[in-house]
């Protein structure tokens, strides 16, 4: 390694940073949209190219070396640095074509998003978008969306955030539920009534239960941590849940219990890299998305 003429390839290099932030092969494969052989090839070519043996095999895992846990901490750097350049290349052009990705929940992505983009589409027709639909923080330093619509102020510092709408959710149930097992008249009558969670049954009982709602645990006892899945279980009768608003008025069948309740407020924020915002076509989806959403609220 001392050899300063010896030089490797950047895709070698990258692959092995993706092998040691994911664990594995496959996952790494999945993250960088190669296949897993195609990956394990450059892997290899890095090992062969550098003289060191920089994974072990434990079980189903790849592990790293000591001599790969000792290079990972300057690949990082490196990848990094390249993260920066495609940041400022991307940041400096100004061609209102392209491929502009945008995270956000699986709810907003299918409800909301859509008729964002029917605008956007008539506005510059050579964009090409892809929807990241995902409940989790994407990270837009790493490029894997270049906006994101979140319930949670980002915190980065080299990102931008504007708070664009203040949503409010209510509780709903489907009809042929409510046919059933009868139409809540008060918050007390909700303790005879199943709930549906977002993937967090416990959570659910400690944000409701300071609004008065009088569950429990056991009045969850299905749900999904998609925001799509936990909606389809209520229109097909499992019970009631939370949604927004607006997403529940596009949904025949579904009726607001209890309107006299306080909404639930939740903010909505439009985030991207502070450098990305300088560029023409990202700029314009987000100031598109941006006005948007707030008319929305």
């Amino acid at each position: 390694m001392n050899d300063s003429s010896r030089q490797f390839d950047w895709n070698h290099v990258r692959a092995f940073l993706a092998t040691a932030e994911e664990g594995s092969l496959s996952a790494a494969a999945r993250k960088l949209r190669l296949t897993q052989p195609t990956l394990g090839r450059q892997v290899s070519a890095l090992e062969d190219e550098l003289g060191l043996l920089l994974f072990e095999r434990v079980g189903r895992s790849l592990v790293l070396t000591r001599a790969g846990t000792e290079l990972l901490d300057h690949v990082r750097a490196m990848g990094e640095a390249a993260d920066r350049v495609a940041l400022v290349a991307s940041g400096q052009s100004q061609s209102i074509e392209g491929l502009i990705r945008i995270t956000a929940s699986d709810v907003t992505s299918a409800f909301v998003l859509p008729w964002a983009l029917k605008q956007l589409r008539s506005e510059a027709p050579r964009l090409n978008i892809d929807i990241v639909a995902s409940n989790d923080i994407r990270d837009l330093m790493r490029r894997e969306a270049d906006i994101a619509i979140r319930n949670v102020r980002p915190e980065q510092p080299d990102l931008i955030a504007r708070l664009v709408q203040e949503a409010s959710a209510h509780f709903y149930a489907s009809t042929g539920y409510l046919d059933r097992m009868g139409r809540p008249q008060t918050p007390d009558d909700l303790a005879n009534h199943d709930f549906i969670h977002y993937g967090d049954a416990e959570g659910m009982r400690d944000f409701l239960t300071p609004l008065g709602l009088p569950v429990t645990v056991e009045n969850f006892r299905i749900g999904s941590n998609s925001g799509l899945v936990g909606w389809e279980l209520a229109r097909q009768g499992f019970g009631i849940v939370a949604m927004d608003e607006e997403v529940a008025r596009m949904t025949p069948g579904m009726e607001r219990i209890l309107p006299e309740l306080d909404p639930i407020t939740f903010p909505v924020w439009l985030a991207t890299h502070r450098e990305l915002h300088t560029s023409r076509r990202i700029r314009l989806v987000f100031d598109l998305l941006a006005d948007y959403l707030s008319q929305r609220g």
